[in-house]
């Protein structure tokens, strides 16, 4: 009821909403929806009270939708909110805060960086190769928001750059984007195997540093030209 938090998802009609066992509920009298979008809102006003979180679900993914709240709450909040934010003390925070989020995300690209060259361990005279492919990978793999294992904290951080290759190269030197794949179980996951067995072996090549033919190798081909950075 009103006093209790909850997960539902929208309904049949205005004012009703679907709870998670399919039965259908009436939003209270006096609530309102709070849009999905602004972060620091939504914070405050879950932090202030019960409220039902609007989810949907396309497929795998749960989306948010917003939030069903008072509407006397939502209206104070917001306006405190305002008021906060439209001080010089705010706007100080803020630029301090994303100073120092940006000199964190420039240090963990550069560890990132360097995990990948210690990962590919190629020989001396592929050491160019190494640094233009750690370059491209952790340009793909590091942005903020981007959804990539680089971006996980469950498992450290040279595992993460191991993970990241093999996705990529997955991407850039196989045909893996165009392969027509069974939806049967657990088949994806083998064609993946399959690819980072080959994508591996590749690797091996520029690590034992025996000749390789850049003119014809995917991994070469997927690289910018020398050129194309100067």
């Amino acid at each position: 009821m009103p006093s209790e938090n909850r997960i539902v998802s929208p309904g049949p009609r205005e004012g009703v909403v679907r709870l998670p066992d399919g039965n259908l509920l009436e939003v209270p009298t006096g609530w309102d929806v709070l849009p999905a979008g602004d972060a620091g809102l939504t914070r405050r006003v879950k932090a202030a009270g019960p409220c039902w979180v609007i989810q949907k679900r396309k497929g795998r993914k749960v989306f948010v939708l917003g939030v069903w709240a008072p509407v006397e709450r939502i209206a104070r909040i917001r306006a405190e909110l305002e008021l906060e934010r439209a001080s010089p003390a705010y706007a100080r925070r803020r630029q301090s805060d994303a100073q120092r989020r940006e000199k964190k995300q420039n240090a963990y690209v550069s560890d990132f960086h360097e995990a990948i060259i210690q990962f590919l361990n190629f020989h001396e005279r592929y050491a160019d190769i190494a640094q233009r492919m750690a370059t491209e990978v952790t340009a793909h793999s590091t942005p903020v928001g981007s959804g990539t294992v680089a971006r996980t904290e469950r498992i450290p951080i040279e595992q993460r750059a191991e993970a990241a290759v093999i996705a990529w190269m997955r991407h850039q030197t196989t045909g893996y984007d165009h392969m027509p794949i069974a939806r049967v179980k657990g088949q994806r996951r083998e064609v993946r195997r399959m690819l980072a067995m080959h994508s591996r072996r590749l690797l091996e090549k520029y690590r034992s540093g025996l000749s390789v033919d850049l003119e014809t190798c995917p991994l070469q081909q997927a690289l910018p030209s020398v050129s194309k950075l100067e």
